[in-house]
């Protein structure tokens, strides 16, 4: 008797365990958001190669809904973690460090995890493998110089012809020129030297820093 209990015990706990995990099934029906897919995230954290160490979490929220067949598969919201994956220190010759990121999973709607690659794309600074950086070394760094130099003459132009409005501004122009043509020679000069000595700048992203990210492999999400 009490052997025919157990195995009606026993059959319950299994049928109950099969049911359960029906909807997790291989079987689950499942649609497909394709390779290439472009993504735009919204950082929920603040991370930065002086805030943050290899191995550092971080979350970010979907900020556009994915569809297939005119559903909405993988809704905005949607939150996707990830770690810091590498970071390179700044470096001398204003060469400006990186900061590699690892994506790992995505939150779907009914609460499963699912593994995705993301890699940033659509940015300006960006290395060659893939990480952000501030500044790819000298060269990068003594652009900015002679930008920031030339704006000098330009804003002391722009104030001598602002100052007056009499007939003085012939005059006060080509001496605010000239004060500023001096400025922006020593500036350059000045700057050139110090972008050959100083170190790169640190990389960060902040809480609310958008990040655009195309997906490297085609993910499965199941669906109702």
């Amino acid at each position: 008797m009490k052997r025919k209990i157990l195995g009606i015990i026993l059959t319950m706990l299994i049928a109950t365990q099969m049911t359960m995990a029906a909807p997790f099934s291989g079987n689950a029906k499942t649609k497909r958001i394709p390779a290439g897919t472009k993504l735009e995230l919204r950082m929920l954290n603040n991370i930065g190669t002086d805030l943050s160490t290899p191995g550092t979490s971080f979350s970010a929220v979907l900020l556009t809904d994915q569809t297939a067949d005119d559903d909405v598969i993988l809704p905005s919201g949607s939150i996707i973690r990830g770690d810091v994956k590498n970071i390179v220190e700044p470096k001398r010759l204003s060469k400006g460090a990186v900061l590699y990121l690892n994506f790992d999973h995505v939150v779907t709607p009914n609460g499963r995890q699912i593994p995705l690659t993301l890699n940033v794309v659509g940015r300006s600074d960006l290395t060659y493998d893939g990480g952000i950086t501030s500044t790819r070394g000298y060269g990068d760094a003594w652009r900015k110089t002679c930008a920031k130099s030339g704006a000098i003459t330009k804003n002391a132009i722009e104030w001598g012809k602002n100052v007056t409005d009499t007939g003085w501004q012939y005059v006060v122009v080509p001496v605010s020129a000239f004060g500023g043509a001096v400025g922006t020679a020593g500036y350059f000069v000045y700057g050139s030297i110090a972008d050959l000595i100083k170190k790169g700048e640190h990389v960060h992203l902040k809480s609310n820093d958008t990040l655009e990210v195309i997906l490297v492999d085609p993910i499965d999400v199941p669906v109702i």
